[in-house]
């Protein structure tokens, strides 16, 4: 009997098969769950495609287009979820997006128009899905949300994207906290860098992946499906007993404080600056 038998629930975030949602989703129909999926609204119908090409074969209960800044999408989307569900037991938030000309500049020249768009995006759109996902979820059931390691330290060219993970971990407890006496647990995973479709507008995202792969303990980076995995045990049973977390999955570069074996790796030899120690 798999994790998510007689189990159903939403995911949100579902781009491409490259989509950290997409390892989540293929995890948790593996394991017998039931999911119902959201996508952008686009009247060509393209968006609607793009997702079903990655879905069809997991057996959606539901595709249906949601725009996570929009309170009447959320509303009409849930209500479709509601029809087809009745209850749920898990709720997945994988969306994030800022204006590229806002992530790309320094985080001290970003416009304000460009962090409004970002947080409510990034932040706000976690919190009033959850909201509306709760109203309709079973007493001790899971909400999940993403991160990253640049929500919690500086990460160059993440710039402003760190701004609005931050804020999302700390969204993460507070409603943890709220939503604590059902048994709802919500929590976040900060996944490595993997190539997905939203990291492609983030600056210097090729060095990411290879500071993170020299410098982490495993010498690599992760996969989606490992993320999937790991998501798939917080939205299960088997993490009854945890919320409120911002569980990592990055072959443990966050527990690193300096660069490690990546000199060797690299074949660098560290210098000090004339005068630095004078």
């Amino acid at each position: 009997m798999g994790l998510f038998e007689n189990k159903v629930g939403v995911i949100m975030g579902v781009a491409n098969d490259r989509s950290i949602a997409s390892g989540i989703a293929k995890f948790i129909h593996q394991e017998g769950g039931k999911i119902a999926y959201s996508h952008l609204p686009d009247e060509s119908g393209r968006m609607e495609k793009r997702i079903r090409r990655v879905v069809d074969d997991l057996d959606p209960k539901l595709v249906a287009p949601c725009d996570v800044n929009k309170d009447s999408d959320i509303a009409s989307f849930f209500l479709k979820v509601e029809e087809v569900f009745g209850k749920i037991d898990f709720f997945v938030h994988s969306v994030a997006f800022a204006p590229k000309e806002d992530i790309r500049c320094s985080t001290v020249d970003v416009s304000r128009e460009g962090f409004r768009v970002a947080l409510d995006s990034s932040c706000y759109s976690f919190i009033a899905t959850a909201r509306a996902a709760a109203k309709i979820m079973n007493d001790n059931g899971a909400i999940l949300t993403m991160s990253y390691f640049g929500g919690e330290k500086v990460c160059a060219g993440y710039n402003l994207m760190g701004v609005a993970k931050a804020a999302l971990e700390c969204s993460v407890r507070y409603l943890a906290y709220d939503l604590g006496p059902r048994g709802i647990r919500v929590n976040s995973v900060s996944a490595g860098p993997i190539k997905t479709l939203a990291a492609s507008a983030v600056g210097d995202f090729s060095q990411m992946l290879g500071l993170n792969a020299g410098i982490a303990p495993m010498g690599r980076t992760v996969t989606i499906e490992e993320v999937g995995r790991t998501s798939g045990f917080l939205l299960s049973d088997y993490s009854s007993g945890t919320t409120g977390e911002n569980v990592h999955v990055d072959c443990g570069y966050n527990i690193m404080g300096n660069l490690g074996r990546a000199f060797e790796r690299w074949n660098v030899e560290p210098t000090v600056t004339k005068g630095a120690l004078d």
